[in-house]
């Protein structure tokens, strides 16, 4: 999707215009994907704008930057604080936030180590992440031919730049293909998640999504929904799931800060359930929007403020 830019971008601990916010071409993160990020959405609410779940997604961050051997100077409650503060200065009440950790320039080659450590936040206005009707009426997904990476590879735990190669060949293949969306197995053949959201099925009521030991991120709108379903009473199972339990799925939808909440309503031709977006995924949804909202009390720790009133 096209970026709609904003006026200011934070770098290491100052705001530079849009325009202005450059790294040089032998930077190294560029040249080897050495950096970790994190995608963050800010909502409107009552109370005023809203990052959703933010100290969630920092603390998810800097366990990313621990995997890769990255120690920003900045502490998380700083770079939370920064956070708002580029919400704020930009002056946008619903948005997506990406920040990334990354190599500073000056050294070269395989090594990171000797590298300095750099940090950014920027904002702006994104929309629906598949399409503005996927919310609606659901998305096509194809089971990819690329196969999400292993422990042992590149650690899935991370959420790192240069292994989001693997993610962007199965939404190629995908598109190409005609579909709005791949979804990869893991090394052992079971299901792990889609290109850039984790994957969950309807089946006879329970809510199953995959355990991370099999190569799904930890995300933490997929912890949102499990905590949502499980207090409507649901049973959420994380299990291992197969090719044909998706096929055979009542309902099925993914989960992400970009994509949000999308069903899932064909799977490689076979419609999912009835074809169409289910009841208890819609239940799911509508409850899920609420909450990022800032609308149901039991979920408001959830919502913090950009600026307090």
């Amino acid at each position: 999707m096209p970026i709609t830019p904003t006026s200011k971008i934070w770098m290491s601990g100052q705001f530079v215009d849009w325009d202005d916010a450059h790294i040089h071409v032998l930077n190294p993160t560029l040249h080897y994907g050495w950096g970790v990020f994190e995608g963050i959405r800010a909502y409107p609410t009552a109370r005023g704008s809203a990052v959703f779940r933010l100290t969630d997604h920092i603390a998810r961050l800097y366990r990313s930057a621990k995997i890769y051997m990255m120690e920003p100077s900045f502490t998380q409650d700083e770079l939370v604080a920064a956070v708002k503060e580029t919400v704020a200065v930009n002056r946008v009440d619903a948005c997506y936030i990406r920040p990334l950790i990354y190599l500073g320039y000056g050294e070269m080659g395989l090594n990171p180590l000797p590298s300095s450590i750099e940090v950014m936040v920027a904002v702006w206005p994104w929309g629906a992440y598949l399409g503005a009707d996927a919310e609606e009426n659901g998305c096509r997904a194809t089971v990819s031919t690329w196969r999400r990476n292993d422990n042992n590879i590149i650690p899935p735990a991370a959420k790192a730049s240069g292994q989001y190669l693997n993610s962007s060949l199965a939404k190629v293949a995908a598109l190409k293909a005609g579909y709005d969306e791949a979804i990869l197995t893991s090394p052992n053949g079971n299901v792990a998640d889609g290109s850039g959201e984790n994957v969950f099925i309807v089946s006879e009521g329970r809510l199953i999504t995959p355990p991370l030991s099999d190569g799904p991120l930890g995300g933490i709108t997929r912890a949102s929904i499990m905590q949502i379903a499980a207090d409507q009473g649901y049973e959420v199972r994380e299990q291992h799931i197969v090719r044909t339990d998706l096929y055979l799925a009542d309902e099925a939808f993914f989960t992400g800060t970009a994509a949000e909440m999308v069903p899932i309503v064909e799977i490689d031709d076979r419609p999912v359930g009835a074809g169409r977006p289910g009841p208890i995924t819609r239940e799911l949804l509508e409850l899920f929007h609420q909450a990022t909202r800032g609308e149901i009390d039991r979920y408001k720790n959830w919502n913090e403020l950009v600026q307090e009133r």
